[in-house]
């Protein structure tokens, strides 16, 4: 290659297909879902390059119809950990040595192969392994991966290009060193991006990873890894090893090479991670760095001066699109009462309008929660409301987990801001509502902020400007993603960084350059032109 100085520019936003009726994408992509409905794949541990079959065997099945196994999978012993880590560490050296621009070309050629090959597999194995319908998966499977690959080879130029000031006598530079040692990365079910994002987001400073996968998406999880190495990842740069969370990571927290844990997942998981880490400290060879995005109770407040239909409309989408299984997915609203019976009208008339249904019906708005323990503990908190005098719902309230795992869009309103309900993260398919008194505006925002320990995503619905920035103020660290007139979800890479404090996590924005930095560990470089000859100062002479 030549000496020029390369920059990649801000790229455009992935389309998104619409896969109308009677189109050609749609019929392809109902082709693709009916082959990888008929077949049933073995997914590996992909370790240095190799793939290793461990005997020791997992199913995937669709959450939609849970008698279907569209995988069987192999899980790691502590011998495939370990294997995994020396495979990283191996492949380290030469992976940071490369040009930058050729990890990125790596990353920008996944991106093309996921957007002009690869959609149709990405999208299908999303909707029948993780129970997403096309929309869903058409955002998060192919636009988003697509988007995080590209977008961040573009905000790796401006990082490589940020320098210091030089003198005349000297000259200043900044090495952007990748992490000394290994990252683990600890993805979640219900975003291929994330999947994707987790690793690659690492990788592409020069890193490399243990990627512990979810299990209940490791369909979509797998065809990424083998879209990474068609793209020509070196072996051992990603290392791909399902199996059990408290197995794999007994071996990785404890290895003195961890340098880093890149995580997406529930709160109390991720405290336990960050007490481990703490705990073994003196093990390792850095402080390890931990980047986390886990738990939300996700708001909508709506003032006197909002549009019922279009609060209505962001309440509905916000909270039961993908079942309200988006750690951004609204969950709790704060209406006045002034505008709640049209409001009320809306939702109530929208929800019952929604069909319920497996993902290959694409009329379906909404379909299976992720397995059964999500059924069940969905199903624990719809059931303390319909037992409490404090709480009324208004329409769903029934789950059927006989053939899949299908809970009913819920909606419940209940009398104390302080219910389980608006406290709690449920993580599916309900939507808790209190009604305010118009005059005690300001002292309900205060409620809103206090009320849960997580700090994600929220929006505020109004048509006052004051009142807008008043929320904004009061509501200034509920929500690291902070909405207006909007529902608050659907974070667009390159145009609304993401991330939550408090409990919701470290906050490190992925999807711009704030997330990117965190694995990379700065050397500054000095070059003294001429250096000095005399230990004394001029003013002592």
């Amino acid at each position: 290659m030549n000496n020029a100085v390369y920059h990649f520019k801000e790229p455009n936003n992935e389309p998104i297909h619409g896969y109308m009726p009677g189109s050609e994408e749609r019929k392809k992509l109902e082709k693709e879902l009916d082959r990888q409905s008929t077949e049933q794949i073995e997914i590996p541990l992909i370790i240095g390059g190799k793939e290793i079959r461990t005997g020791k065997i997992g199913k995937v099945i669709m959450p939609h119809d849970h008698d279907h196994v569209l995988a069987t999978y192999h899980l790691a012993t502590e011998k495939e950990v370990k294997s995994a880590i020396d495979a990283a560490l191996k492949a380290k050296e030469n992976w940071m040595n490369l040009s930058w621009i050729e990890r990125s070309s790596i990353m920008f050629k996944a991106a093309e192969l996921i957007s002009k090959k690869y959609r149709l597999l990405l999208n299908a194995a999303t909707m029948l392994g993780q129970g997403k319908n096309v929309f869903q998966a058409e955002i998060d499977a192919a636009c988003e991966v697509i988007d995080y690959l590209r977008f961040n080879s573009y905000y790796v130029s401006q990082i490589y290009g940020e320098q210091p000031s030089s003198n005349f006598d000297n000259i200043n530079r900044l090495e952007y060193r990748p992490l000394e040692g290994f990252i683990y990365t600890i993805t979640p079910f219900n975003f291929t991006a994330i999947a994707s994002n987790l690793n690659a987001s690492v990788a592409v400073m020069g890193n490399t990873t243990v990627w512990k996968p979810a299990t209940t998406s490791l369909l979509s999880s797998y065809y990424l890894m083998k879209i990474f190495q068609e793209a020509g990842l070196p072996d051992g740069i990603i290392n791909f090893v399902p199996g059990s969370g408290s197995l794999i990571s007994n071996v990785v927290l404890n290895h003195k090479d961890l340098a880093g844990i890149h995580f997406k997942g529930s709160t109390n998981t991720f405290k336990t991670l960050w007490k481990t880490t703490s705990e073994n400290i003196g093990k390792y060879k850095s402080f390890p760095k931990l980047v986390g995005e886990t738990g939300g109770k996700d708001f909508i407040f709506a003032h006197n001066t909002a549009n019922p239909l279009e609060l209505a409309t962001a309440v509905v989408r916000g909270g039961f699109e993908y079942q309200g299984q988006k750690c951004s997915a609204a969950s709790r609203t704060y209406i006045p009462k002034s505008i709640w019976e049209e409001t009320k009208k809306y939702i109530l008339k929208m929800v019952s309008e929604m069909k319920i249904g497996d993902v290959i019906d694409f009329d379906n708005f909404v379909n299976a929660v992720i397995d059964e323990n999500s059924f069940d503990k969905i199903m624990s908190y719809i059931n303390k409301a319909k037992n409490s005098s404090e709480a009324e719902i208004l329409i769903g309230g029934e789950g059927d987990k006989s053939k899949g795992y299908f809970i009913k869009p819920t909606v419940i309103l209940t009398s104390n801001p302080h219910f389980v309900t608006m406290e709690e993260e449920i993580f599916g398919p309900v939507m808790t509502i209190y009604v305010y008194e118009d005059s005690e505006f300001e002292n309900t925002l205060k409620i809103c902020d206090s009320t849960s320990p997580y700090a994600l995503t929220g929006a505020i619905f109004s048509n006052d400007k004051f009142a807008m920035i008043q929320a904004c103020r009061i509501l200034r660290y509920s929500a690291g993603n902070f909405y207006i007139n909007d529902k608050p979800s659907g974070a667009m890479i390159g145009q609304q960084p993401f991330g939550g404090s408090r409990a919701s996590g470290t906050n490190d924005k992925a999807g711009s350059y704030l997330n990117l930095l965190r694995w990379t560990s700065p050397r500054t470089i000095k070059e003294t032109l001429l250096p000095a000859t005399d230990f004394r100062y001029p003013y002592m002479k």
